[in-house]
């Protein structure tokens, strides 16, 4: 059985940076997300590392740990939402003690969502893939990065609903600030690989790719074990999203996860939308989509809202989920089962 942790009202945000900290020079947007929330029913309680960046990490990887598990053992914190994600998260690992985690959302993506996966797959406790800390910081925010408060506040037993963007963000325009940080300017249209609407359930489990993948043949990747001992071997309907991989990064990926028996139960593949997949000769991230469709025989569906190409929806590991997809609009129902 999956536990969820639930927001509550006049929550206690736990900000740590247990990959990347805040360089000095960025310390204001910092500092700008701190007090937006704060503004609201949140408080905060920011330790050491967000403030800290050297060596490509905030600190060395005992120190990440420890911060992390300060937070999540603590009565006091009910959400751990990091400043952003990284580079080198997963040095941490080895270094936690998740049968102490307590049951408490941890909110984030990139390369947070390593820890997000390894700890919904290790405890069977949900976890939240959804926006960071700084994208937070603006005075108003869309519709879709909003939505994670209605998705985290959902009460076991029930479901949430929630539909693909209007716009999104084609690049950062960082000397270019809106009121609620993106520049939502493109039109969303979810696609699927054979170009017909698509309608798929199954157990959500997934986060950025170039660094999840590193999880497999891991004791903190055994879907094996967390399909037997967790969901009752439902099928798991996969979401990625791909940060800087090119196409055959992509696909020597996506084939490594394969062989060590992720997709053996697998309803369906869902990618995010990417700036990357740099092609190799004329190979491109859209035939990797379809190699392993043909090869899984499951539908795949592509430029969600989901990753480094912001908005994105909140995508809870461990969930059961129905994505359906008409006419280029999506409809993603959550039930916390």
């Amino acid at each position: 059985m999956i536990k969820y942790p639930l927001l509550k009202e006049n929550a206690v945000i736990g900000v740590t940076a247990p990959s990347s900290g805040v360089p000095e020079a960025l310390h204001p947007i910092l500092k700008e997300a701190v007090d937006t929330l704060s503004k609201e029913e949140f408080s905060l309680n920011v330790l050491d590392t967000p403030w800290i960046q050297s060596k490509a990490k905030s600190a060395p990887a005992a120190v990440r740990a420890e911060e992390l598990q300060q937070l999540i053992t603590d009565e006091q914190t009910d959400i751990i939402i990091p400043p952003w994600g990284g580079e080198l998260l997963i040095e941490i690992l080895e270094h936690l003690d998740f049968n102490s985690f307590k049951k408490k959302w941890i909110l984030g993506y990139s390369d947070t969502s390593l820890l997000l996966l390894a700890m919904t797959l290790t405890t069977g406790t949900a976890t939240a893939h959804g926006t960071n800390l700084v994208d937070l910081r603006g005075k108003d925010t869309d519709a879709t990065t909003a939505g994670w408060k209605k998705v985290l506040s959902t009460q076991y037993g029930d479901s949430v609903t929630q539909y693909s963007s209007e716009k999104y963000q084609k690049e950062w325009q960082h000397e270019n600030p809106t009121p609620h940080i993106f520049h939502l300017t493109e039109d969303t249209k979810w696609k699927t690989t054979g170009n017909k609407d698509v309608k798929v359930t199954g157990r959500l489990l997934g986060g950025c790719i170039d660094t999840i993948h590193h999880l497999a043949g891991t004791p903190f990747g055994d879907v094996k074990h967390f399909s037997e001992t967790f969901i009752d071997n439902e099928p798991i309907l996969w979401y990625f999203e791909n940060c800087d991989m090119s196409a055959k990064g992509l696909r020597r990926s996506i084939v490594q996860m394969k062989l060590s028996g992720w997709f053996d139960n697998t309803s369906g593949i869902m990618f995010g939308r990417s700036e990357s997949g740099k092609v190799t000769e004329d190979y491109t991230e859209y035939d990797v989509y379809q190699d392993i469709a043909d090869e899984l025989n499951i539908p795949v569906i592509y430029d969600i809202d989901c990753g480094h190409v912001p908005p994105q929806v909140t995508l809870i590991n461990g969930a059961s989920a129905t994505v359906e997809t008409t006419a280029g609009r999506g409809k993603i129902t959550q039930t916390f089962n």
